[in-house]
């Protein structure tokens, strides 16, 4: 295990415990989501862009608030954007900074999807929302042919990996690229790295995926759900290529690297990048972490690359 935490993130780390902010697992989900805004209120505004609407996208189960980030009048592709939070806390206002910064790196448009909470809504809702809004956008709502990337981080990256299954396995949308973000892909809690990170010192430690996968998913059976754990999917074969990013100081770290295993067994284009001494929820903070601006940077190469390429091709 590497020891070293970079400054800039160790210092987030220590701002955290000069306020003395409790570990999640001592809080109630309206306390976590108090405490998430209050921790996102200090990340910069993201760029200036074109325009900026919000949408609501129908559903089965009522409307899905969304918000558009055009950062050009023809921007050549769409990425589907679900924020993180551990399927319990984010909102579209607290994501608006990274996603402004990812719309500006990719020259794509991004759709930042406001998908519904767990407890109020447990497994499958969130991953019916994402799939959804998708299907939505790239069905006739906003795609307009254009090739479409689906993205998140953290459970927003559980929700872009089950919305690329729940894909192939329908027939499509197609998807140019699917961008896993230091992502949730397993409900197994045993991994060397939940082990080595079970303390309450970091921004997610084990007990506190404990605890969201309670409010999530409470019934065991339902986590192994391939559209909650990925990694559990019979068959990867036939995805979507994919962007895979993961940091060092993380408990989701090993399942990450077993996820882009996984894919590159099944013959998926995979490229995944690490940073070793960054902690879970880095590629956030765009504007604070010199490391997650060259990550926003990096995955919006790899976007752009993947709508050039992917300009009339279908997965």
């Amino acid at each position: 295990m590497s020891v070293f935490v970079h400054p800039q993130a160790q210092q987030i780390l220590d701002g955290r415990a000069a306020v003395g902010m409790p570990p999640l697992w001592e809080l109630t989900p309206d306390e976590a989501r108090a405490g998430a805004e209050t921790n996102n209120a200090v990340i910069p505004a993201g760029p200036d862009l074109e325009l900026v609407r919000n949408f609501v996208i129908p559903s089965l189960a009522g409307g899905i608030p969304a918000r558009l980030y055009s950062p050009a009048e023809a921007a050549p592709g769409l990425v589907v954007y679900c924020h993180g939070g551990g399927w319990v806390v984010g909102t579209l206002d607290a994501w608006d900074p990274l996603v402004r910064a990812l719309a500006a790196a990719s020259g794509c448009d991004v759709l930042s999807v406001d998908y519904r909470l767990a407890p109020e809504h447990l497994f499958p809702a969130a991953a019916d929302d994402a799939y959804q809004a998708l299907a939505w956008a790239s069905e006739g709502g906003l795609a307009h042919g254009r090739p479409v990337v689906v993205a998140g981080d953290s459970a927003g990256g559980n929700l872009a990996a089950g919305s690329a299954l729940r894909a192939l396995e329908n027939g499509g949308p197609p998807i140019a690229l699917q961008v896993l973000i230091t992502p949730v892909v397993d409900c197994d809690l045993e991994r060397r790295s939940y082990r080595e990170y079970d303390g309450d010192e970091f921004i997610l430690n084990r007990r506190d995926m404990e605890c969201l996968w309670d409010w999530y998913a409470p019934d065991p059976v339902m986590r192994k759900n391939p559209y909650a754990s990925p990694l559990r999917a019979a068959s990867l074969a036939g995805l979507p290529p994919a962007y895979v990013v993961t940091a060092e100081h993380d408990p989701l770290r090993d399942e990450g690297f077993a996820y882009a295993d996984r894919l590159r067994a099944a013959r998926v284009p995979v490229e995944h990048r690490h940073y070793g001494s960054q902690i879970h929820g880095f590629f956030t903070y765009a504007g604070m972490l010199d490391d997650a601006d060259k990550a926003v940077a990096e995955a919006g190469s790899a976007i752009r690359a993947a709508v050039d390429a992917g300009r009339g091709t279908r997965y």
